[in-house]
Order: structure tokens, then sequence, then C-alpha cells
């Protein structure tokens, strides 16, 4: 039986590929009064820099996806504790994602992890907008590589059985009334 809190409608994922607006939306939801998670890979980016660290995802890609694993499990059980609606900036099948974008194998327990720690069934995907999209220090990725990380993470909820419900494009406030619209 999956491990969820009381109500699966209660952990929202908000996915998509880097620069489309997701951090941003979850940010304003959570100045709405949502509980959130945050984004692993941009803090294991950071956390691994200062360090001098090789968990990075142009270094040590598969060790860089456990690190991720690991942020986003404990982000689930922290999220168990919290009432109400959790917006998660990002979900244990973005791992699943990110490996099959690198060429990577999934390993069993990436793939276990995904298939017993469950979500909302819809989850909210950021198409590619290129518009806002802008590199920096963490997110180095081309506008190429965003929309292929993008078609990568519907790739990956799909196969876990999610049906995706794309943000349109608009304003942060136009996305929080979509948003807040969808979920009840």
């Amino acid at each position: 039986m999956p491990v969820r809190a009381g109500d699966p409608g209660e952990f929202v994922v908000i996915t998509g590929g880097p620069g489309s607006g997701k951090t941003t939306l979850i940010d304003r939801l959570e100045r709405a009064g949502f509980a959130r998670s945050q984004e692993a890979g941009r803090a294991i980016i950071q956390d691994q820099t200062a360090i001098g660290g090789r968990a990075l995802p142009w270094r040590d890609p598969e060790l860089f996806a456990e690190l991720m694993l690991c942020w986003e499990l404990r982000s689930y059980q922290i999220a168990r504790g919290r009432p109400g609606t959790v917006f998660f900036d990002r979900g244990v099948p973005d791992i699943v994602g990110y490996l099959r974008l690198e060429g990577r194998a999934v390993p069993d327990h990436v793939d276990a992890a995904a298939r017993t720690f469950r979500y909302h069934p819809r989850v909210f995907i950021a198409p590619p907008w290129p518009e806002i999209y802008r590199r920096d220090g963490e997110r180095r990725q081309s506008p190429d590589e965003a929309e292929r990380t993008y078609a990568s993470m519907v790739a990956a909820y799909t196969e876990y059985g999610y049906e995706l419900v794309t943000l349109p494009r608009g304003s942060v406030e136009e996305r929080v009334r979509f948003v807040r619209s969808e979920i009840g």
C-alpha cells in the first residue's frame, strides 16, 4: 500500500523543465498560506558547490540523483506532519525523468520510491517558457535542454500513472488562481 498522508489530495506536485516559473509559483502559494517543499536540485548544487562536493549534475549525475532522492523522501516525511495541502517543488518521479534525460539507468530502488511515495493523482506541469528562461549559477541547461527536461518529466509522470495538468503561461497571480481553482 502506498505511503501517503490521510488524503492523497494533500500532496500536490508542480514539475516541468527548468526556468518555467515553478518555484516562483510555489513561493507565491506559500505566501498565500500553503505549506511547501523546497526544490532538491538547486539546494544540492548550492551545498555541493560550497563544500567542493562531487554530487553535481555535471560531475556525478548518479550521486546527484541519490542526494535528490534522499531530499525528496525527507520532504515527503516532513509533509506528512503538516495539515492541509502541501505543494511539492518537484517529486520523486522527477528523479526518474532526470536519470533518463542523462541516459542513465533508473535503479530499482528509485523506481520503487516513485511507485511507493505517491502524490495527488493530478500533477501540475509548467511548459517550457523561453521568454522567462534564465541561466544562473545552478541552472546551466540550455533552453533546448530545458525543453528536453520537460518532455522527460511528461514521460516519467505519465508512466507512474499521474494525470498532467498544464499550467497556463501568464502572470504569477493568474497561475495561482488556476492552481487554486483546480485543487478546489
